[in-house]
Parts: C-alpha cells; sequence; structure tokens
C-alpha cells in the first residue's frame, strides 16, 4: 500500500484494482484504520479533532441519497470500525469518490446512482442515452475511473453492486409508480441521516447567521419560501431571495453588510445559471453556502460549502420534491436546536395567534 496515508490493519476483505493510495472495499468487509501514524508523524484520532462552529471547511460533498459508503461505529477498543453499506447506490459512490469528474462524467455518475440496479447491465450506448451524453463519453467516463474501457467498468460494476430485486411492477399505474419512486427517495434520505452531523453543523451556522438569507429560484422557490416562512417564526431576520435579476447581488451584499454569516440554497433542476453565480458571489463575499440539491453531482455543488443532497423524483412530467422538503424540515428542526429563544418565539407567536383568533382549528 505505498502511497496510502497512515497506516491498515484489513480483515475480511479482498482488494482489487488498487491504484496507488486507494482501496476498494467489498460488501461486508470491514476494517480498522490506525491514524496514529503518518508522513508528518503522529496524527489525532477523529474523536479528538474539534473544529470551532462557523468554521468553514472546504471538502468533497457528503451524498446524502442513502449513499455512504462507510459508516462510523464505536467499538470497545476505542477505534474506528467501518464497515460498508449494502447498496448498489452506495457501492457506486464510493468507486466514484476520490475522482475528479467534468460536468459530463458527473452527470452519467448521477445517473448510475439513481439507476444502480439497472447499470451493471446496460450497454454504454443505454447508458448514453440514460445520461442523455454520447456514446464515447461514457467510454471516457470509465477511463476516468481507472478502467480500459466500459466493459471493464460493467464487469466490476456486475460484481460489487448486482442488482437488487425488483418488484412486478405489472398492475401498478404510473402515479402510484411515481409515489413508490419518491417512497425510496425518502428511504435513501432517512439512511442518510443516520449521520447526523452534517445537519446539526448546517443547523449552528444558519442559527448563527444574523440575518439569514434563504436563496431559492424557479423550482426551488417554493422550497425555499417555505423554509423561510416557518424559520422566521424562530429566528430574527430571515430573508428570502426568491426572485432573479440583477438585483439578486445586491441583495446579497446587503445581506453581508447586515452581518449575514451564511447563506441557505435550495437548488433543483433545472439549475438555473444564476443560481451558480448568485453562490459563487456569495462566497467570494465571505458567506458560508449551505446548499440543499437533489444530488452531490449539481452544478451548485462546486460554489458550495456544505452541501445536502436529496433526491427528486422524475417519474411525472415534472420532477417531485418531497425529499428536499424534508431535508428543509429537517434543518429547521437543526436550526431549532442551536436557537435557545425558538421555544419563547413559538409560544408567544400561540398565544399571540389566539387572541386574534388567527386560525379556525
Amino acid at each position: 500500500m505505498g502511497g496510502a496515508r497512515g497506516s491498515a490493519t484489513l480483515t475480511d476483505m479482498t482488494i482489487t484494482g488498487c491504484a496507488e493510495g486507494k482501496v476498494i472495499v467489498e460488501p461486508g468487509s470491514q476494517f480498522v484504520i490506525d491514524r496514529d501514524r503518518g508522513p508528518g508523524g503522529p496524527r489525532p484520532r477523529r474523536s479528538e479533532q474539534r473544529r470551532p462552529p462557523n468554521e468553514v471547511v472546504r471538502r468533497a460533498p457528503r451524498l446524502y441519497n442513502g449513499m455512504q459508503e462507510l459508516r462510523r461505529v464505536n467499538s470497545s477498543e476505542g477505534e474506528h470500525v467501518m464497515s460498508a453499506a449494502d447498496s448498489p447506490a452506495a457501492r457506486l459512490q464510493a468507486l466514484f469518490e476520490g475522482h475528479r469528474l467534468t460536468p459530463t462524467q458527473r452527470r452519467i455518475a448521477h445517473c448510475m446512482v439513481r439507476r444502480a440496479a439497472d447499470v451493471p447491465f446496460l450497454s454504454s450506448v443505454e447508458l448514453a442515452e440514460l445520461a442523455g451524453v454520447s456514446q464515447p463519453s461514457v467510454t471516457r467516463f470509465a477511463v476516468a475511473l481507472g478502467f480500459d474501457g466500459y466493459p471493464a467498468l460493467r464487469r466490476h460494476l456486475r460484481e460489487v453492486a448486482p442488482a437488487e430485486p425488483v418488484p412486478d411492477n405489472g398492475t401498478v399505474n404510473e402515479y402510484q409508480q411515481a409515489v413508490e419512486a419518491e417512497i425510496q427517495n425518502l428511504r435513501h434520505l432517512a439512511e442518510a441521516l443516520a449521520d447526523p452531523v452534517p445537519v446539526q453543523r448546517a443547523g449552528r451556522l444558519l442559527a448563527g447567521s444574523r440575518p439569514l438569507p434563504v436563496l431559492g429560484l424557479r423550482a426551488a422557490a417554493a422550497q425555499a419560501h417555505g423554509f423561510a416562512y416557518f424559520a422566521a417564526k424562530v429566528h430574527p431576520d430571515v430573508r428570502l431571495l426568491n426572485e432573479g435579476g440583477s438585483m439578486l447581488h445586491d441583495r446579497i451584499d446587503a445581506a453581508v453588510h447586515a452581518g449575514a454569516g451564511a447563506l441557505l440554497c435550495f437548488a433543483l433542476p433545472r439549475h438555473p445559471r444564476e443560481v451558480v453565480d448568485a453562490l459563487a458571489h456569495a462566497k467570494e463575499s465571505g458567506l458560508t453556502v449551505v446548499t440543499v440539491a437533489d444530488s452531490a453531482f449539481a452544478p451548485v455543488a462546486k460554489v458550495s460549502d456544505l452541501l445536502l443532497p436529496a433526491p427528486v423524483g422524475t417519474g411525472l412530467v415534472f420532477d417531485t420534491a418531497c425529499a428536499p422538503m424534508l431535508l428543509g424540515r429537517v434543518l429547521l428542526e437543526a436550526m431549532c436546536d442551536e436557537l435557545p429563544e425558538a421555544q419563547a418565539r413559538l409560544e408567544e407567536f400561540d398565544a399571540k395567534a389566539a387572541a386574534r383568533g388567527l386560525f379556525v382549528e
């Protein structure tokens, strides 16, 4: 394992096709990483590493569509025992991580993750059609991952990401299929939330930003509006940015001058160019960008400090966004946990609403 950082004790696993410093973990395997040694001498264990709540960590975005390939659990020895997740999507994501992909290649990767059960049996032409790219792009994608070509990649996928049983949908209509797809998206989100740390960090960032700008344009405007509506009940200064145009950068600048430290963005397909430009401007202005997007391969990933993916449904004429909406509510919960005055503000609102007869029930 020349070139790998630290040392590792490996048990019950197979290592195949390893580039220098990279290990591919077969499903069901386990390994323990000893991080006490490295090129620069002793390194602290992860449990000893602490970051200030508002520190901006620039790293590859996490995948939240149930695609975490490794999950940490505690052991009696205090070591970090990692086990591979079981879903085909998780195994695919483990394959993609660590590679710098072009926008076209990210599109292919996104398509593969969403069709994880089918991909091992698709030809390069079929995959190209599903992803909306050319067949040579699929070949170049396979080479970028370290394979001789797409046939080698497909053989590997058949070994590490076998297809899951597909239920018989012969008596299920297209509307029911769309609902079932959204249920699966929510299951993926539930799996991802088994690690609450990224959402908790996002909650701290949002709670600590005064004011808090919330951005969402076009298809994502409804998500941003819903979040801002409820956030305003517990946060003292929420500023909704749901209209594009030449004033958008001015409104971001105004939030920065007023003391904002973070910006929350909802980004859903199709992704408007001005959202990417606005997030780039926000980062240049010193804001920490927290983004809820449909995929970690979305165009907004490169201009986000903390990306929280939640997949959208594509079975109907227009996309469905149940998972992004629910993730927004989870973020609200995490933000409330960081706002000591949140409960008092809610109780005050309830009292005033009752006095005004605001609601009929």
